[in-house]
């Protein structure tokens, strides 16, 4: 039997400045935005929920506030600390948990909602398939998981006409440096959408929906089949 020495070591992607790593929060009404998202999701008080790559944690406080049992996870230690400040200055009762998509801690069945925003674009496609398993084990049937990442919308040969409308779009919008961009693309994992709802499912959720409503930006939301309802 192998040794686990083959399993991807996710804290070799660790090295992105807070700065950069908290763009997408990075916004005056970030907690609106989370509150709205978290009522669109159904979020009731005593759901238990994580939030894996919890950035700046926003979102996790939010939901601590909401009246949820709340886990705050995220691989980044510079992260992990912002997250632990922003919760703590709003008197949030959040836990946070130094992890990642492929080495947070669960029991099966335990969580009402699981969210992942612009993190799993960090694995590659194989890693990417073993961390929603996981998601998946860790949700209570009837649970939801929501996802956000950076994906390809179309097919793969006009790619390059969309890489350039993403740029233009995170340079204008998201404050991205033309840095950014080329370090993302040469970087990291993010895949094409057709491929990121076949995994999904293939791992056995239901896709409620799936929005690309910005350029390489998709919206996933799933749902682990209950069958006994």
């Amino acid at each position: 039997m192998l040794a686990r020495d083959w399993y991807y070591n996710e804290r070799n992607r660790i090295g992105l400045e807070p700065a950069v790593a908290s763009i997408y929060d990075n916004f005056d009404d970030a907690d609106l935005r989370a509150r709205a998202a978290l009522k669109m999701l159904g979020l009731q008080r005593g759901w238990r929920i994580a939030d894996i790559g919890c950035g700046n944690g926003v979102l996790a406080t939010e939901a601590a506030l909401m009246g949820a049992e709340v886990d705050a996870i995220d691989i980044s230690p510079a992260m992990l600390a912002l997250a632990e400040i922003y919760a703590r200055d709003r008197k949030a009762p959040v836990r946070t948990q130094s992890a990642g998509l492929l080495s947070f801690t669960y029991q099966p069945e335990s969580y009402d909602l699981i969210v992942s925003e612009f993190t799993l674009h960090h694995l590659p496609d194989f890693w990417k398939a073993v961390a929603m398993s996981r998601i998946y084990r860790a949700l209570k049937p009837g649970a939801s998981f929501y996802l956000r990442d950076i994906v390809f919308v179309s097919m793969p040969d006009a790619c390059e006409r969309d890489v350039d409308q993403w740029a233009d779009f995170q340079i204008k919008n998201h404050d991205f440096s033309r840095e950014n961009v080329v370090a993302h693309m040469r970087d990291e994992y993010s895949t094409f959408g057709w491929v990121m709802e076949r995994m999904l499912t293939d791992v056995g959720f239901t896709l409620v929906s799936a929005d690309y409503h910005a350029p390489m930006h998709g919206t996933y939301l799933l749902r682990k089949p209950n069958p006994s309802a």
